[in-house]
């Protein structure tokens, strides 16, 4: 057996016996999310100072210096009109965050700055004082601070230059304060009778059935009811719906099995199947045609004293091998011989998906094949 998927067997027996031992109960909190709770984008425009010579480069991003412009101008500080300063320690950047839910005034989020302008680095640089607008343009946060750059870039005079990770984007921890809270109706619902909206992560019926069961025999018959494979409705008490929510997704329940699939990424070659994959019985058989294409120079020199020069003339070699095919017969349904079966044919990761695939046509895999 050659070992060219060896990563990928370790990888599967670890899954066939995670689907061999038995489910394990998982919180309401972790399988589902409160309808209305839930985050907003918010995204800004800067200036990053403070930079080391690793700015934009002016003369090719007009936008930083007319932003800087704007900026001194606000503060007092006019610029002669026709004058372009000529700086290398400014870059324009984006800026974004994340809004949480039920966030209030005062409070800070963390924001990711990322240079918009040919900027090489922003490492030790500053943002200074910037708006964050949401969806609807309503300010709802003002970010400032130093930046966190894990990146690191470096250059020489001849054009060489390397660079780790990504030296022009950065974070700043705590880096924006909060100024307008999100208005929006409580989870609980309004009214007396208020309904919680539970949304799964992941559509599932198995797993929705089983969320109503364990509501209704912690709460009570007829307390929740599932809408579909992601919605289910719960009715709240009138009072202390906090307590009730903090009980509510402390609720353990056994999820779904997840469906059968093979996720086949064709680029890489990455491989990935689930626990619950099978196969039929079936044969396959692969091989390769090899050609090898040799290019050589003959040289081809006249007589001592004949007339003529000495000339180079190509040679082509060519061979062609085809590898004998070998047939292997699928025995078991598990994925362990799935995974055995590939091996034994030799196959490199490229030809790994038209097996998949013919075996997905033959009716054999039991599973979705899903290509990315």
């Amino acid at each position: 057996m050659r070992p060219l998927f060896a990563p990928l067997i370790a990888i599967a027996l670890g899954l066939a016996a995670l689907a061999a031992a038995p489910a394990h109960a998982e919180r309401i909190k972790d399988l589902a999310q409160v309808g209305g709770v839930r985050g907003n984008p918010l995204v800004g425009y800067g200036l990053v100072v403070g930079l080391d010579g690793s700015g934009d480069r002016t003369s090719q991003t007009p936008f930083t210096v007319q932003s800087l412009k704007s900026m001194l101008d606000q503060l007092g500080v006019s610029i002669p009109p026709g004058v372009n300063p000529q700086l290398k320690n400014v870059a324009a950047v984006a800026i974004h965050a994340e809004l949480p839910a039920h966030v209030k005034p005062g409070q800070t989020i963390d924001v990711t700055v990322s240079s918009i302008g040919n900027s090489g680095s922003l490492r030790g640089g500053s943002l200074l004082m910037a708006p964050l607008k949401g969806a609807d343009g309503q300010v709802y946060a003002i970010a400032q601070g130093s930046l966190m750059v894990s990146g690191f870039g470096a250059s020489g005079r001849d054009g060489s230059r390397i660079s780790v990770n990504a030296p022009n984007t950065g974070t700043i921890p705590n880096g924006a304060i909060v100024e307008r809270a999100v208005a929006g109706a409580t989870p609980a619902g309004s009214g007396p009778a208020g309904i919680i909206t539970l949304n799964l992560h992941e559509f599932d019926f198995t797993t929705a059935a089983r969320i109503v069961a364990a509501i209704d025999a912690a709460f009570g018959p007829g307390r929740a009811q599932a809408i579909d494979g992601v919605t289910i409705e719960v009715a709240a008490p009138a009072s202390n719906r906090i307590a009730f929510l903090s009980q509510l997704e402390s609720l353990e329940v056994n999820p779904g099995a997840a469906p059968s699939k093979v996720i086949v990424n064709s680029r890489t070659g990455t491989v990935v199947m689930g626990g619950e994959v099978t196969v039929l019985p079936a044969a396959v058989a692969h091989g390769s045609l090899v050609v090898s294409i040799i290019e050589s120079a003959q040289i081809s020199q006249p007589g001592a004293f004949g007339d003529g020069a000495t000339v180079v003339v190509p040679q082509s070699t060519i061979e062609v091998q085809q590898e004998g095919n070998r047939m292997f017969v699928l025995e078991g349904a598990s994925l362990q011989a799935i995974v055995q079966a590939v091996n034994a044919v030799g196959a490199a990761p490229g030809d790994l998906v038209a097996i998949l695939q013919a075996l997905k046509r033959a009716g054999a895999l039991r599973a979705e094949l899903e290509v990315i």
